[in-house]
């Protein structure tokens, strides 16, 4: 982003749109979403879950899959945890 892309104002109309119904709009460039689509689907909900930075670098470092570390990690943590207690 530069200086010159805040200085250019909206073309768009925003109180036409306003004005324009849901049953105006014009689906037909989006594909249908079928069964195959929700089979292969994976949801994904962020935890929000903070990680100092060195960590994270540390981390990124070690393995492309490092989400998947971390997590394979907190779970050993938790098993072994859970055995103690």
């Amino acid at each position: 982003m530069n200086a010159d892309d805040t200085k250019h104002t909206s073309r768009t109309n925003w109180a036409k749109l306003e004005l324009q119904d849901d049953s105006d709009i014009d689906y037909s460039d989006i594909p249908p979403l079928d069964d195959t689509f929700f089979a292969q689907a994976n949801l994904v909900i962020p935890n929000g879950v903070r990680l100092d930075t060195d960590i994270l670098r540390w981390f990124r470092q070690q393995n492309p899959n490092y989400t998947e570390q971390i997590n394979q990690i907190l779970r050993q943590y938790i098993e072994t945890h859970r055995h103690a207690a």
